[in-house]
């Protein structure tokens, strides 16, 4: 079955992904553009280096964040470099950026909610933008179009 641009449009998809996004990249200490190129990744489910060269042209350029990615343990070895049978190492997403990943997508498609109360990030309230940020998510939760 294919999906359609109406299909998506009725399934709210979308609808709070700016917020989601804000709420990762708060949380687990990420860029939006490492987010977003973890996401990337994902739809691969193997990769090389030059793959996530290929995309992270895109982005804001960063010169350390493949080294930062694997160091943090979101992107694991799945093959290394054999000089002599293979070019180059192989690799895949990690089980922590996996289950990120299906955890956003469970939030977008309405069937987990963001954290609320004590729980959230912008619990604090340090700043007016938390202040709006929890507002923002007790909306979304409430919504019953999601």
């Amino acid at each position: 079955m294919k999906l359609s641009p109406k299909d998506l449009r009725d399934m709210n998809l979308f609808k709070y992904y700016r917020l989601t996004r804000r709420w990762v990249t708060k949380t687990y200490e990420l860029s939006s553009a490492d987010f977003e190129l973890l996401v990337y990744l994902d739809c691969k489910e193997f990769f090389r280096r030059q793959d996530f060269i290929d995309g992270a042209y895109t982005y804001t350029w960063d010169k350390n964040r493949w080294e930062r990615l694997r160091r943090e343990g979101w992107i694991d070895v799945f093959k290394e470099r054999n000089r002599t049978s293979s070019k180059y190492a192989v690799y895949q997403m990690s089980r922590k950026a996996k289950s990120l990943i299906t955890r956003v997508y469970r939030i977008l498609l309405g069937e987990e909610n963001l954290p609320q109360s004590s729980r959230s990030v912008f619990y604090k309230n340090k700043t007016y933008t938390d202040k709006t940020f929890n507002k923002a998510i007790d909306d979304m939760v409430k919504d019953k179009e999601r």
